[in-house]
């Protein structure tokens, strides 16, 4: 029987909390990806805790630590979008630290033959610049050094773009000039401005019917350049119509954390591909989850993946874009990393109470591969904080 653990409830009450002894997932195995979906985690990144640095200077990792993390979500048959939001991207990470991220992760995934996909952006540019030509070089600049590695790139949304665009035609006159020029077809990403408010009224209008018209209309000006589309709306009936308005052949990977289960399963009309910030945490589970789809078992599926859907709405709960701090909070707790530092000093961001309920969450579905690590861990923060037992 584990000993209780006494956990703080948000109310300055403690109450006790009994682990689980045992993991819902065996050791990591090395397994192919799954057939009937393209399934990416987007990972986060590892800080280097004895770096000399500050919230404001360029993020130091640990970069042994930060590719580990991916051998582990290729070892259980994930691909990995590099570069993300959920890579702390304009959170922590500068353009600098992203393009060593990207040629380092590119070599890695040449190595163990894993699938990979890299976020370009505009994110170099000076906060405030408001110039097209601008952000299209900008944009060029990063999808070069992703294709240089031999990756395929995710156009990332452009704070830079939301702001000097003054309407849907200076999306589509952007976007339009990108695709011509890449050398492999690429993802484009919408994402919503619960994840960065500088994206409000992306595409050219804040009216997300206006925006979402205006956003197919560059993919289909341009279908054999796009190989998909990555939502990031957390509006699940949103993404069925536009993943039913898209061009053949043009996939929909789903960004939405909160429902992810029902659209990667799908329906008659279709089904979503996956592109996510939470299956990094998840990885054992999603793994395990999406090959049941590989036979037809949508059930199945949906048993292992539905009980995950409470802590993904706990970690990605409003203000979402601090998401990053319970994925990290995680990856310490299960053992991926031996410390809970954060590039941007970014594990200040949560409250002890929601990082204590998203151990309490994730323990509960079985996520650690050791209990008694994550229990002993979770011990050490609260002891921190001056909890007492």
């Amino acid at each position: 029987m584990s000993a209780g653990i006494r956990l703080p409830d948000g109310n300055g009450e403690l109450r006790t909390y009994v682990p689980r002894t045992e993991p819902a997932v065996g050791p990591t195995e090395v397994a192919q990806p799954p057939r009937a979906r393209a399934v990416f985690a987007a990972a986060h990144v590892v800080a280097d805790p004895y770096a000399e640095t500050s919230p404001d200077g360029p993020a130091r990792l640990d970069w042994e630590a930060t590719l580990a993390f991916r051998r582990h979500l290729w070892a259980h048959g994930l691909g990995v979008a590099e570069a993300m939001d959920t890579a702390q991207r304009g959170m922590g990470l500068d353009w600098a630290g992203a393009a060593g991220l990207i040629r380092r992760s590119a070599a890695e995934a040449r190595a163990v033959g894993g699938a990979l996909v890299c976020g370009a952006g505009t994110d170099q540019l000076p906060p405030g610049t408001a110039d097209l030509a601008a952000v299209r070089a900008a944009y060029e600049e990063q999808l070069e050094v992703v294709e240089a590695a031999g990756a395929r790139a995710v156009l990332m949304a452009s704070r830079a773009l939301a702001a000097a665009a003054r309407g849907p035609e200076d999306y589509a006159g952007v976007y339009g000039h990108l695709l011509r020029q890449a050398a492999e077809p690429v993802v484009l990403h919408w994402l919503g401005p619960m994840f960065d408010p500088a994206l409000t009224g992306y595409w050219g209008s804040p009216d997300l019917d206006e925006a979402t018209a205006a956003f197919l209309r560059v993919v289909a000006t341009h279908p054999e350049k796009v190989d998909g589309v990555k939502v990031s709306l957390l509006d699940p009936g949103r993404e069925r119509a536009l993943r039913r308005a898209l061009p053949a052949g043009v996939r929909c990977y789903t960004g939405d954390d909160f429902h992810y289960p029902e659209l990667v399963e799908g329906n008659a009309e279709g089904f979503s591909d996956a592109l996510l910030g939470v299956f990094d945490p998840l990885a054992p589970l999603a793994a395990r989850a999406v090959r049941h789809l590989d036979t037809g078992g949508t059930a199945a599926f949906r048993a292992v993946l539905d009980p995950t859907v409470p802590l993904a709405r706990h970690l990605f709960a409003a203000p979402t874009r601090y998401y990053k701090t319970g994925v990290v909070l995680l990856a310490w707790l299960a053992g991926f990393q031996e410390h809970f530092v954060m590039a941007g000093g970014l594990q200040s961001a949560r409250s002890l109470p929601h990082l204590a309920r998203a151990y309490e969450l994730a323990d509960g579905i079985g996520l650690f591969p050791d209990p008694g690590l994550a229990r002993h861990r979770m011990r050490q923060l609260l002891d921190l904080h001056g909890v007492r037992p």
